[in-house]
């Protein structure tokens, strides 16, 4: 058995580096492209329509399950792969770890898969194709647009893959969902039998919409108050005990290249939303307009995360020209709707423009990610408090994280005999490093599925391999590296940047446990708990029904919650199962009535909070039509 190269390097102001990691995260499926009936949205594919091609990231299964596009190769550090892509009979990893299938040894010296998967970096398993070993999808919906492909390791690139929407009429793109309640970041999801329906509610029926942009890109979009489609509609055939669709909210009209509606922050009995040109506080209960914040141009960043005391930064573009950029910040305060502090973010050196960037929160450190560094702001003052640069060896800052932890992934050496990524956790006070791991050259850090504990998703492109692997608390010694008899499927999103860590849906961790959705098959999946201890599986527990699939969502009260899918009889459903495993009680049952429209929510944010249930879109397109686009719902007891 051969063992992983000493990938330990000495980076400044950095403690010395441990083993790593790798593996590449999931994408979502494309939607359907004809209008649903009776709305103008775009409707759920039919029974036994194909899901999408998977895209650069791991795309979701038939469910919003992404699915990898690569089968699934052991880990990079010779633990076994996973049950996808693993070869029978394969030899144990350099670490003398056989696979459970008899996989070959990872990268780490991790054993293959059944699916004839390659070894890991560091020898852990890794799993079958796709960033949870599952095979890449073979049908597609038409025209649904493709994420650029993974695995492009450029230092400038970390933060220039935009994603073109619109571009086609009709399409609706699936993105990576933003979980407002545990820090889920992106677009996603959804795809073949069985997409996710909308549920009904008791507010009243919104009143017609105002005047709106009519696509032309000149106006602010309206505030989008109002729409066609009431609430006594989609509550119309509740049963007893189901849930209410409280309300539902049109998009503004947007110009013919589309925009974005990033993001969907609860506080309390307000959400707001970001949508075009603007950003709209709405009250929980009825889905009133409390304020409206327009913005010269549409945005393009905004905060997942809102600070202690209510404030998000919302970045927009600077013009409408195709040199624009995303380098405009503007503060909001959540609970008055009061624009705060405005500022530009310079660019850095050469190739280092914010054409492109990232936003993230962590405490009251504001940190914005350009194409190959990152610039931190005090979020009350708007105040600069550093700069994370090149380091090293030729290291580029690629990518952040936001929330408990500031996690920078660097690109180093790359298209060099040593390319490679690292990982360092930052002081967000300071932006120093904490402490610094390499992983091997070939392995790419392209999500992360928890801050706490930290636990990441690395891919191997040129062998088609990835692996998730959970750090040891506070440094970035390898904990354990998950090891499943088949891949798990959570929603990793189209995303638009290069590297959008935190764009994942279907993924909840504890202090020792790691949820999972199983792979969908028949349309119904499971819970699946892992050890981080030993990265081996704990119990499962099934959906609530045939054709159900689920999402974990977060940990709370001794249970996991998750979010069901809708089905095409049935809307969709929040469930609690006990963290010791168990049959998961529901908590809100959608009713039926607004199932047809819950499933249309392919590119969305979603939120459970105090017993209301909130979804929206996070993509917007030009339809060239008159058809209504979705923008949010909610609904409660």
């Amino acid at each position: 058995m051969s063992q992983p190269p000493d990938d330990r390097m000495p980076t400044e102001g950095a403690a010395p580096n441990d083993s790593g990691q790798p593996a590449s995260p999931p994408s979502p499926a494309g939607p359907p492209t004809s209008p649903a009936p009776g709305y103008g949205y775009p409707q759920a594919p039919p029974p036994g329509a194909a899901a999408p091609q998977p895209g650069p990231y791991p795309q979701p299964g038939p469910y919003g399950g992404s699915s990898a596009p690569y089968g699934q190769q052991p880990g990079p550090y010779g633990g076994p792969s996973g049950p996808y892509g693993q070869q029978p009979g394969a030899q144990p990893g350099p670490y003398g770890q056989p696979g459970p299938y008899g996989q070959q040894p990872g990268p780490y010296g991790q054993p293959s898969g059944p699916y004839a998967q390659q070894p890991g970096p560091y020898g852990q398993p890794t799993h079958p194709q796709g960033p949870y070993g599952q095979q890449p999808p073979t049908v597609s919906y038409p025209a649904a647009p493709q994420p650029p492909a993974p695995g492009k390791r450029n230092p400038f690139r970390g933060r220039t893959g935009i994603v073109v929407a619109g571009a086609v009429a009709l399409v609706v793109v699936a993105g990576g969902a933003v979980i407002a309640l545990n820090g889920g970041d992106d677009q996603k999801d959804d795809p073949v039998k069985k997409d996710p329906v909308a549920g009904p509610s008791t507010a009243p029926k919104p009143s017609a919409s105002a005047s709106v942009d009519q696509g032309d890109g000149s106006g602010n979009g309206g505030d989008g108050a109002g729409g066609s489609v009431g609430v006594e509609e989609l509550n119309a055939d509740r049963k007893d005990g189901d849930s209410r669709v409280l309300w539902y909210r049109p998009a503004p009209k947007v110009p013919g290249s589309g925009a974005d509606a990033p993001g969907m922050w609860v506080l309390g009995d307000l959400v707001a939303k970001a949508a075009y040109k603007q950003v709209v506080g709405y009250d929980a209960d009825d889905g009133a307009s409390r304020w409206t914040v327009d913005l010269p141009f549409k945005v393009c960043s905004v905060t997942k995360e809102a600070s202690g005391d209510g404030k998000v930064v919302v970045a927009h573009m600077s013009g409408v020209s195709d040199r624009a950029k995303c380098n405009q910040l503007q503060q909001i305060d959540l609970k008055t709707g009061a624009k705060g502090w405005t500022k530009k973010v310079s660019d850095g050196d050469l190739f280092d423009s914010a054409l492109t960037s990232s936003l993230h929160l962590v405490g009251d450190t504001l940190v914005v990610g350009r194409q190959s560094s990152g610039v931190g702001y005090d979020v009350d003052s708007g105040k600069q408090r550093f700069t994370v640069e090149k380091y090293g060896t030729d290291c580029y800052p690629a990518a952040f994280t936001g929330g408990s932890k500031l996690l920078s992934v660097a690109s180093c050496d790359p298209g060099g005999d040593d390319e490679h990524d690292e990982l360092r956790q930052l002081d967000p006070a300071t932006g120093k490093a904490q402490w610094t791991k390499r992983f091997p050259k070939g392995w790419r850090i392209s999500r992360v599925f928890s801050l706490d504990p930290v636990v990441l998703y690395l891919s191997n492109d040129a062998k088609k391999q990835w692996n998730v692997t959970a750090l040891k608390n506070g440094s970035g010694t390898v904990r354990s590296q998950v090891s499943l008899n088949e891949a798990p499927e959570p929603d990793c999103g189209w995303a638009s940047l290069d590297r959008a860590l935190q764009s994942c849906t279907g993924v909840a961790a504890d202090a020792n446990t790691l949820y999972l959705p199983s792979k969908v098959k028949n349309g119904t999946n499971e819970l699946i708990a892992v050890n981080l201890n030993t990265g081996k599986e704990k119990w499962r527990a099934k959906s609530t029904g045939a054709g159900r699939s689920l999402l974990p969502l977060r940990v709370e009260g001794g249970s996991v919650l998750s979010y069901e899918k809708p089905t095409y009889e049935a809307g969709g459903v929040v469930t609690a199962t006990p963290v010791g495993g168990g049959t998961p009680k529901k908590l809100l049952q959608n009713p039926a009535g607004a199932a047809a429209l819950e499933r249309t929510f392919y590119a969305k944010a979603i939120a459970y909070q105090d017993g209301r249930f909130y979804i929206s879109t996070t993509m917007l397109t030009n339809t060239k039509s008159n058809a209504e686009q979705k923008l949010m719902m909610a609904f409660g007891p």
